[in-house]
């Protein structure tokens, strides 16, 4: 569920599960060109024969699984007539499981809350949720904040 919806309807759909993304593997060259724009070369993430005893293998660093939310959205409303739309920030995000290399991972998002701010911009909340494929245990649960403007 997702799409353009009224403004005036946009709080119907709190609570509700907007559906999931599309799966992306996530591959050790992803993870290397992580490690690289970020300088965070930690041995969990590029070096597979150290970090397989305590992993099983190479792992995702969570900063990179939490920007996958960007490329690999889950399904949203938003209100019609909508021009613009930009990154609010989070209120919470918790890492629970770690994504290891050569895993499928998608997002799922359920709408939080809408907040009215005037002037055509709408706050919504939402719950991502990042699932590894073959995971009971997500990869994190985050509350994303995005900014619509009519």
């Amino acid at each position: 569920m997702a799409g353009l919806v009224p403004a005036d309807t946009l709080k119907d759909y709190i609570g509700k599960d907007m559906g999931a993304s599309d799966w992306l593997k996530v591959d050790q060259d992803r993870i290397n060109q992580f490690a690289d724009a970020t300088n965070d070369h930690q041995f969990i993430h590029i070096d597979s024969e150290k970090a397989t005893p305590l992993f099983g293998s190479t792992i995702a660093h969570g900063f990179l699984s939490l920007s996958l939310m960007a490329g690999l959205p889950a399904p949203q409303v938003a209100p019609e007539g909508m021009t613009m739309v930009f990154n609010y920030g989070l209120d919470k995000v918790r890492f629970l499981t770690p994504v290891n290399v050569g895993s499928k991972v998608r997002t799922k998002s359920t709408l939080l809350s809408v907040d009215d701010k005037g002037d055509g911009r709408y706050l919504l909340k939402y719950e991502v949720v990042m699932e590894i494929e073959g995971q009971e245990k997500p990869a994190y649960v985050a509350e994303s904040l995005s900014m619509f403007i009519t």
